[in-house]
C-alpha cells in the first residue's frame, strides 16, 4: 500500500555526507527552494540532509524557526508534528521551537527531514513575513544548521483547492494533495531536491527578532479509528459521515482504493461552513490502487465527511485529535444535572479555543478578541492545569507588543487586524485581565513588563465636565452583541476597572504618585456614573432604549454602586435580559455580590439553558442561539459562554486569591439552589478544595483543604461558632454580614447550623 500523507509523502533522503561534531560549520540561514517560490501562498517546500555524526552529545537540541508550520523527522522517524506557531510576538519578530533530539540521533549517518508549509496569507491570527523559509541551529551540532548544503525542492502535490476558499479572517489556505506526485520509496530517481538557496541570517529581516517558543508543542492524542456510515447521491459519489466523540481540533486521515486514479475526495467538517462563513476544509486526488492520507491542516468539528467516487473503496477512517497541551486539573461536581453538563460542555468548548493563541472560535477566526480571552483566562484557572499560563503570559506579552506607536491597543493580535475595540481593551488591562493574572500567578516582572503600554493606553482616554469617561469610539464601537447598549456607561465601568487595576500596577511598582493620580480619576468617574442614577437605575442620559442590564451588573462589580442601590438593581436585573453569553457572566457575578445567588444560577440556567441542553452539539454558543439566532454569524463554540464557570468557582465556592499568587485566599461559600456542590481549583499553589453539603436538619457541612506553603481566610455568616482550633478569628479583611477565620494548610470540615 502506498502512503501519501504525513510521513508517507516525505520517504527519502537525499545522501549529503557532512562531517559530524568537530566540523567548523557557517552560522545557520535562512533557506529556501528557489526564488521564485519564496513568497508564494500555500507553498510546501521538502528540505532535507544527511549528517554524518562522530560522536553524539548526551543534549542535543536544534532551534527551528519557520514562516509558518512545519513537520520534522529525524531518521524516519516523526520528532515534531506542526512545529512552528503563527507569527508572532511582536510585527516584527518570530517565534522559533526549541526541539530536543536526544534519543534520535546516532552514531554515523542521520538524516534530517524537515516539510515546510508557508501560510503566504495574512489573517486575524497570522502576520507573515512574506518569504517561505525555514532557519535551523543546533549550539552542539553545527553540521545540523541550514545552509545551501541542505536540498530542497518545492513539493508540488500538495496545492491550492480550487472553489471556495476560507473567509479572509483566517490565514490558512484549504489544502489539495495530489497523490500522482506525491513522494514513496520508488520514486528516488524523479527527485527534483537541488540546493537550498540562503535567503538571511538568524535575527535578519523580514523574520526579525528572534523570540523562543513560550508554550510546549502540542498536546497528540494519537490516530484514532472512527466508525462511518456511507451514503450514495446517485449521482456518482458518495457522502461518508462519521460522528466524532465531540467537538475537537484534528487531521483526518483514510485509507482508500481507487481502481483508476485521478479522481478528488473532498475533505470537511460540519464546520467547514459555520459561523456564517466559508472556513477550512480540503481535497485529495487518488493515485491508483490502495492508499492512505493525512490531511495536514487541522479542522475542527463533530462530525466528518469525505466525499468520494462511488467505485472509490474507503477501507478506513481515522483521526488525529491534537491541542493545547494541558488537562482538566480541576474538578466540580454538584447534585443537579443542568450545572452538571453546563460545566462539562464548558470543558470542552474551551479546550478547543486554544492553540496558538487564544480563540473566540476555533472555525470561523481563530482570533485572540481579548474580550473572549480575558473570560476564558478566568475560566482557566478554575479548570485546566497551570501549562494554560504560559498560553496566557504569551497573549499578554503580544497585546502589548503589538501596541501601536500613539498608545492605542488593538484585538485581535497577532495579525492584520488594526482596529481598537476600546470597551476590549479596557477589560484587557483591567481587574479582570492583567490584574487577574498577577494574583493567580505571583509573577511581578508581568506587571513591570505591561504597566508602560497601560499607562500610555489610559492616557489616551479623556472625561466629559461631570467626570464621566468621554466616549472614545476607536475602531469599532463595540460593547457587546445585543440590543440595548448603554454605550458611554459600558466604557465607563470599564474604564473605572483599568484604572483601579494600574493603580494597584503602580503601587507594586512603587509608583505611588501615579497610583494616587490614577485614584483621583477613579473618583471623578464614580462620580460622574453615579450622576446617572435616575432613582432605579442606571441610565446615561443621551441613551434611550430599554434599561441595560450590563451597565448595572458593571456598576456593581466595579464598586460603583454601593449597597443601598443592591435592592433597585437586582428588580432591573430580574427583568432585563439585553447581555450576550458575553456580557452575562459580569451579570451573574453582581447578583452574588449582592447576595442574590439563588436568582444567578435561575437565570444562568434559563439563558443557557437551550445550548446546554441541545443535544447536537458539545459546546457553547457565541450568541443565544445558532445562526440567525446568535450573533456575529452564530457560532456553536464560543468559549465566552462559559463564564459561569468562574462565578461557580469564585462566589459559590468562594475560592479566590486575596495575595498574588494565592499565598492567602478566601474561601467565601454563597451556597445556592444545590444539596451539595464541591470544586477543585489547580492554583500555582497547590490544589484548593471548597465543597458544602447540606444536611435534613438544614444544617451545612463546608469542606476546605488548603495546600502547603499557603493561608486561607474562611468565611461563615456572623455569629458563626467554629469548634476547630486551627481556625483564629482574623478580622483583617471584613466582610459585611460574616465572620472570617484564619486557617494554615490542612484539610477541614466544619459544620454550621
Amino acid at each position: 500500500m502506498e502512503k501519501a500523507g504525513y510521513l508517507g509523502n516525505v520517504m527519502l533522503c537525499v545522501s549529503i555526507a557532512v562531517a559530524g561534531v568537530s566540523m567548523s560549520a557557517a552560522e545557520a540561514k535562512w533557506i529556501s527552494a528557489d526564488a521564485d517560490s519564496v513568497d508564494r501562498q500555500n507553498t510546501w517546500i521538502l528540505f532535507e540532509k544527511d549528517v554524518d555524526v562522530a560522536k553524539v552529545p548526551s543534549d542535543v537540541t536544534v532551534e527551528i524557526g519557520a514562516d509558518t508550520k512545519y513537520w520534522l523527522w529525524v531518521n524516519d522517524k516523526p520528532v515534531v508534528f506542526e512545529g512552528g506557531l503563527k507569527r508572532g510576538p511582536a510585527p516584527d519578530a518570530t517565534y522559533y521551537d526549541v526541539v530536543d533530539l536526544s534519543g534520535y540521533l546516532h552514531r554515523g549517518g542521520n538524516s534530517m527531514r524537515l516539510l515546510l508549509w508557508h501560510f503566504g496569507k495574512d489573517g486575524f491570527s497570522h502576520l507573515g513575513s512574506g518569504k517561505a523559509a525555514v532557519i535551523v541551529r543546533s549550539p552542539q551540532i553545527e553540521a545540523l544548521n541550514t545552509d545551501s548544503g541542505w536540498k530542497s525542492m518545492v513539493y508540488d502535490a500538495y496545492g491550492t483547492m480550487e472553489g471556495v476558499t476560507p473567509n479572509y479572517r483566517l490565514a490558512e489556505s484549504n489544502i489539495s494533495f495530489d497523490a500522482r506526485k506525491g513522494l514513496s520509496a520508488s520514486d528516488k530517481d524523479v527527485l527534483r531536491l537541488a540546493p537550498s538557496v540562503e535567503i538571511g541570517e538568524w535575527g535578519d529581516a523580514p523574520w526579525g527578532r528572534m523570540v523562543p517558543r513560550p508554550i510546549p508543542q502540542w498536546k497528540d492524542f494519537g490516530m484514532k479509528p472512527v466508525e462511518f456510515e456511507r451514503r450514495s447521491d446517485g449521482a456518482g459519489n458518495d457522502t461518508v459521515v462519521a460522528r466524532l466523540p465531540y467537538n475537537m481540533q484534528l487531521t483526518p486521515h483514510f485509507v482508500i482504493d481507487d481502481p483508476t486514479g485521478g479522481r478528488k475526495v473532498a475533505i470537511f467538517t460540519d464546520h467547514s461552513f459555520a459561523g456564517g462563513t466559508d472556513n477550512i476544509r480540503a481535497e485529495y486526488i487518488t493515485r491508483k490502487g490502495r492508499q492512505e492520507y493525512e490531511s495536514l491542516g487541522w479542522m475542527n468539528g463533530e462530525w466528518l465527511y469525505l466525499i468520494v467516487p462511488e467505485n472509490v473503496t474507503v477501507s478506513r477512517l481515522s483521526y488525529r485529535e491534537t491541542g493545547y497541551d494541558t488537562e482538566v486539573a480541576g474538578k466540580f461536581e454538584c447534585d443537579d444535572d443542568f450545572y452538571t453538563r453546563f460545566w462539562q460542555k464548558a470543558m470542552r468548548t474551551l479546550y478547543v479555543n486554544m492553540r496558538d493563541t487564544w480563540f473566540d472560535c476555533p472555525d470561523r477566526e481563530r482570533a485572540q478578541w481579548w474580550g473572549d480571552v480575558v473570560v476564558l483566562m478566568g475560566e482557566a484557572f478554575y479548570t485546566y492545569s497551570p501549562s494554560t499560563h504560559k498560553l496566557m503570559r504569551k497573549a499578554i506579552s503580544e497585546l502589548c507588543a503589538w501596541q501601536h506607536p500613539d498608545g492605542a491597543l488593538s484585538s485581535p493580535i497577532p495579525g492584520n487586524y488594526k482596529h481598537e475595540l476600546p470597551a476590549q481593551m479596557l477589560a484587557s488591562i483591567g481587574l479582570y485581565g492583567f490584574w487577574n493574572y498577577y494574583m493567580n500567578i505571583g509573577d511581578k516582572t508581568v506587571i513591570a513588563e505591561v504597566y508602560p503600554a497601560v499607562a500610555r493606553y489610559l492616557s489616551l482616554w479623556g472625561q466629559d465636565e461631570t467626570g464621566l469617561t468621554a466616549l472614545r469610539k476607536g475602531g469599532w464601537n463595540w460593547g457587546d452583541w445585543g440590543t440595548n447598549r448603554d454605550m458611554r456607561l459600558i466604557y465607563a465601568g470599564w474604564h473605572y476597572m483599568a484604572l483601579d487595576a494600574a493603580s494597584r500596577m503602580a503601587d507594586e511598582l512603587g509608583r505611588h504618585d501615579e497610583a494616587d493620580a490614577y485614584r483621583r480619576t477613579m473618583a471623578e468617574v464614580k462620580e460622574g456614573y453615579n450622576l446617572c442614577w435616575n432613582g432605579y437605575a442606571y441610565r446615561h442620559p443621551a441613551y434611550h432604549g430599554e434599561t441595560d442590564d450590563r451597565v448595572q451588573a458593571l456598576a456593581v462589580i466595579s464598586g460603583i454602586a454601593g449597597s443601598e442601590r443592591y435592592l433597585a438593581i437586582y428588580e432591573v436585573l430580574k427583568t432585563q435580559e439585553h447581555a450576550s453569553p458575553y456580557m452575562e457572566k459580569y451579570v451573574m457575578e453582581a447578583l452574588f455580590m449582592m447576595g442574590e445567588g439563588e436568582y444567578a444560577m435561575e437565570r444562568t440556567r434559563k439563558r443557557f439553558g437551550p445550548m446546554v441542553d441541545n443535544p447536537d452539539y458539545t459546546t457553547l454558543f457565541e450568541g443565544w442561539g445558532i445562526g440567525k439566532e446568535g450573533y456575529g454569524g452564530g457560532t456553536t463554540n464560543h468559549a465566552w459562554s462559559g463564564g459561569a464557570v468562574t462565578v461557580i468557582g469564585q462566589y459559590l465556592l468562594g475560592v479566590q486569591p486575596l495575595a498574588p499568587g494565592y499565598s492567602l485566599f478566601a474561601v467565601d461559600q454563597h451556597p445556592a439552589l444545590f444539596g451539595n456542590a464541591s470544586i477543585t481549583v489547580p492554583s500555582v499553589a497547590g490544589d484548593i478544595v471548597s465543597g458544602y453539603e447540606r444536611s435534613a436538619d438544614g444544617g451545612l457541612a463546608t469542606h476546605v483543604v488548603v495546600p502547603e506553603g499557603t493561608e486561607a481566610l474562611i468565611y461563615f455568616p456572623s455569629g458563626t461558632e467554629v469548634s476547630d482550633k486551627r481556625a483564629r478569628p482574623d478580622d483583617s479583611r471584613p466582610v459585611d454580614g460574616r465572620s472570617c477565620y484564619r486557617v494554615g494548610p490542612g484539610d477541614y470540615t466544619f459544620h454550621v447550623k
